[in-house]
């Protein structure tokens, strides 16, 4: 069974959920690779469960710029073997850095498997705490996040990522 709560954000309507082992989602209304709405049927809401609340109260202050790694359980089982190491090996990326698809790939051992990387971190089911916002391409240029581009580097900035910081620099001259 699966619990949800939505709540509003800086950055649009969140879904979040919960199964019995953890936390499965954390999602953006309209995000690629989301929920079908046949699932989000079959889900029951349940704003008070402690999980939910305590990843809306996370996501809330990482929202405000206190990115602080997600302390509760993960539930990552939605994923392949594959992507479940992808989205493990996000977690290790902290506030502030960003890593490529390339190095997530070297770092699984997969060094030939970039894409494979980056089609895992697309589908990564618990943005934000799970954070594949933090993850560039080749260049350390930006490339595409599931909740929008402009989401992303909402996330890097509030991070304090130097992207995002001569981004701003750049969009304010």
């Amino acid at each position: 069974m699966i619990h949800t709560l939505r709540t509003d954000s800086p950055l649009g309507p969140i879904t979040l959920a919960a199964s019995a082992l953890g936390l499965c989602g954390v999602w953006f209304d309209n995000q690629k690779h989301g929920p079908t709405e046949a699932q989000r049927q079959q889900w029951t809401e349940e704003a008070q469960h402690p999980v939910l609340q305590s990843a809306a109260a996370h996501v809330q202050a990482h929202l405000s710029g206190q990115a602080l790694p997600w302390p509760g359980p993960l539930d990552l089982s939605a994923g392949t073997a594959f992507q479940q190491s992808v989205w493990r090996a996000l977690l290790h990326i902290p506030a502030g850095q960003s890593q490529t698809y390339g190095d997530l790939a070297r770092q699984l051992g997969k060094p030939l498997a970039v894409r494979a990387v980056g089609a895992a971190v697309g589908r990564n089911p618990v943005s934000i705490l799970v954070p594949c916002h933090r993850v560039m391409g080749a260049g350390g240029q930006l490339t595409g996040y599931a909740g929008g581009l402009w989401r992303k580097q909402a996330l890097l900035k509030l991070e304090g990522h130097a992207f995002a910081q001569r981004a701003s620099a750049l969009f304010s001259e």
